[in-house]
C-alpha cells in the first residue's frame, strides 16, 4: 500500500479518529524509522490546528515528515509557502471558515487537505530518491 492509500484508509476508518496530523505521519512512519505507535503519539496533538485552530494539522504532519527525513529549514518553508499560497492561510481556524463559507463539509474539506499533503510529501520525497 503507498502512502496515499494508507492515508485514504485512516480517514476513512471508523473504529480509530486519525485526525489530519497523524493522518499524514503514519503512511511514511516505517520509512521515517519510527513505529505507527510512536507516529500516534507524536501526532496526538496536533489535530484541529494544536486543538486550537492553530497550525493546520496536516501541516504540521507534513513538518513532522520533513523534519524526520533530514530536510533543511529551507524545504519546510517552502512547504509553508505553498499551503499559504493555495489556500491563503495556513491555520485552521481560517481554513475552515473559508471552507465553511463555500459550504463545504468539514470532514471533506480536511481529507483534501490530507491527501494534498501526503502528494507534495511524496513529490518530494521523490526528488531527494530521484537526485
Amino acid at each position: 500500500m503507498d502512502h496515499m492509500e494508507r492515508a485514504r484508509v485512516l480517514r476513512a476508518s471508523v473504529e480509530v479518529h486519525y485526525n489530519c496530523c497523524q493522518s499524514v505521519l503514519l503512511p511514511f512512519a516505517q520509512e521515517l524509522g519510527i513505529s505507527e505507535e510512536q507516529a500516534m503519539a507524536i501526532g496526538a496533538h496536533f489535530g484541529s490546528g494544536m486543538r486550537h485552530g492553530g497550525t493546520c494539522g496536516a501541516l504540521s504532519g507534513g513538518m513532522m515528515v520533513l523534519g524526520l527525513a533530514g530536510y533543511p529549514e529551507q524545504e519546510a518553508a517552502a512547504l509553508i509557502r505553498q499551503m499559504r499560497e493555495r489556500h491563503g492561510a495556513t491555520d485552521c481556524a481560517t481554513l475552515l471558515k473559508a471552507s465553511h463559507d463555500r459550504g463545504e463539509v468539514r470532514k471533506e474539506h480536511c481529507d483534501g487537505l490530507v491527501y494534498e499533503m501526503v502528494a507534495l510529501l511524496e513529490q518530494i520525497l521523490s526528488r531527494r530518491d530521484a537526485g
